[in-house]
């Protein structure tokens, strides 16, 4: 019974790099008119779902390691330092990344290129951000609670802190984390800051915790369709409440900072958290190889790479010069690229420490330093 529930976590995943890949190759290539078809819409809309997905995902990873620690008997503590230290790790790989960037990107990128808050930074503070809360918390139920308290908060303050509350005070690569201002002087919706992307981590949190308690234990089925019973309402919720004729907030932006499209992209996250537990414990899901699965074990550098091939210097295909023909036929080749790296990865892991276990073996073996 504990297969389906994790596996079914890798394949979510997966499927977060299947949409990336969409999003990304069609925004990159396609160009002329095919930019303004509803085709290119549909892609774009679908394309704010892999970012909140990645990072749901990383909250659901948090909640199960925690499940993890607890069963071994590791204290509270412990367990959150290690979080908080799997965090700056992922923190410290989105500042290399942001590296490579500006060396390959060179002579035209600009030095603040480096300090831009993209995806892996806001994942990795936003685990550090997690194991920070549970170091508070202590234990599951309370974590919970806070989890979801910051979610909300998150949330709720974003419409602020983008305008009103802007703090305009601290450098603009500090408040770049808060709001993502960038150099640009207002917040941009292209990068991913605390607010409000932090909140789909919190909110996986959450969730990931219920996952693995008792009632999902002994019931995953009833409790994986309650979960999506529970997405489907939140999305109508914050649709209905963004039709409401009062407006609390001075500036109301629905696409990027309102709650209401919080509550809704959350209710969507749900609703596919309850269909890839239905399709990999009762479809085919986890019938024979499964590329999703796959992909989703090695998401960080599946992410790394195809970054450069779509967006940057080794882009296969002329960037917005490309029909939606020729963009889905480069879309399809990124998508084998990728597998074929996720798989050398997953054979390639851990081979450094058999080779040298065997190297430290021959220069034991009398005469292996002769010759």
């Amino acid at each position: 019974m504990n297969k389906p529930r994790l596996t079914h976590i890798d394949w979510m995943r997966g499927l977060a790099c299947l949409l990336m890949f969409q999003t990304h190759c069609y925004d990159s290539w396609l160009g002329g008119s095919g930019r303004h078809t509803r085709f290119f819409g549909w892609s774009q809309l679908v394309g704010t779902l892999p970012a909140p997905l990645f990072l749901f995902l990383a909250g659901i990873s948090v909640g199960l390691g925690i499940d993890r620690h607890l069963r071994r008997g590791t204290p509270p503590g412990q367990a959150a330092l290690q979080t908080m230290q799997r965090g700056a790790e992922i923190l410290g790989l989105g500042l290399l990344f942001r590296v490579q960037e500006f060396v390959l990107g060179l002579p035209s990128a600009p030095w603040t290129d480096l300090l831009r808050v993209d995806i892996l930074n806001a994942i990795g503070l936003s685990i550090s951000l997690m194991g920070l809360v549970y170091a508070a918390a202590r234990t599951p139920r309370r974590t919970i609670a806070a989890a979801a308290a910051s979610a909300a908060a998150i949330s709720l303050l974003t419409p602020l802190v983008w305008t009103s509350w802007r703090p305009r005070w601290l450098p603009w690569f500090v408040e770049s984390y808060v709001n993502g201002v960038h150099t640009f002087g207002t917040p941009q919706h292209w990068l991913f800051p605390v607010f409000p992307w932090t909140a789909f981590a919190f909110a996986g949190l959450v969730f990931g915790l219920v996952i693995v308690g008792r009632a999902a234990r002994e019931h995953p089925g009833w409790t994986h369709l309650a979960l999506g019973l529970t997405g489907a309402g939140l999305f109508v919720l914050g649709l209905k409440l963004d039709g409401l004729p009062m407006k609390v907030y001075p500036v109301y932006d629905f696409w990027h900072t309102s709650p209401n499209f919080f509550l809704a992209r959350l209710g969507v996250l749900l609703l596919i958290l309850s269909f890839t537990y239905a399709w990999c414990r009762w479809g085919a899901g986890e019938r024979g190889f499964s590329p999703l699965i796959q992909m989703g074990t090695t998401s960080l550098i599946v992410y790394w790479v195809h970054i450069e091939f779509v967006y940057g210097r080794f882009s296969i295909l002329p960037k917005r010069g490309s029909s939606i023909a020729a963009a889905s036929l480069g879309l399809a080749s990124i998508f084998v690229a990728m597998l074929l790296v996720s798989i050398a990865r997953t054979r390639m892991k851990g081979r450094g420490v058999h080779v040298g276990a065997w190297m430290a073996k021959f220069a034991r073996q009398p005469g292996a330093a002769s010759g």
